[in-house]
C-alpha cells in the first residue's frame, strides 16, 4: 500500500488519540502536503522539531494499529466487499449458478464475520 495512503488511513482511525498539536501538524504533513518548512515557519518551531513530532506521531499511530488491528480489518473487509460485487457483476442467474453464487457469498460473508 502506498505509504501516504497507509498513513492517512492510520490517522482516519486513531488521529483523535493525538493531542491538539500533534493532530494539527501531522494533517499539515500527511494530508494538506506542506512542506517541513513551511509547517515549521507556521508553527514556530523548527524544521527538526516538526520533523520529529510527525515521526513520533507515526510511531504511535503505527503502535496503536499494532495492537489494535482496525485498519487491518477495514482493508479486510473492503477486499470481501469487493469480492462480492466482482461476483454479482459475473454472476449468470440461473438455478446453479444461483446456488453456487450463494454458497460464495455465504463464504464471503462469514469470513467477513470472522474479521469483525
Amino acid at each position: 500500500m502506498d505509504e501516504i495512503l497507509e498513513q492517512a488511513l492510520l490517522y482516519d482511525f486513531y488521529g483523535e488519540l493525538l493531542n491538539d498539536h500533534q493532530k494539527e501538524v501531522y494533517e499539515q504533513f500527511i494530508l494538506e502536503d506542506l512542506s517541513l518548512s513551511e509547517i515549521a515557519e507556521a508553527q514556530g518551531i523548527s524544521r527538526q522539531g516538526v520533523h520529529d513530532l510527525v515521526k513520533r506521531c507515526q510511531k504511535a499511530l503505527e503502535g496503536y494499529e499494532s495492537r489494535l488491528h482496525l485498519v487491518g480489518r477495514f482493508l479486510s473487509i473492503r477486499e470481501k466487499v469487493r469480492e462480492m460485487e466482482a461476483l454479482l457483476e459475473g454472476a449468470e442467474l440461473t438455478g446453479e449458478n444461483q446456488e453456487e453464487l450463494l454458497r460464495q457469498f455465504r463464504e464471503l460473508s462469514g469470513s467477513i464475520l470472522e474479521v469483525l
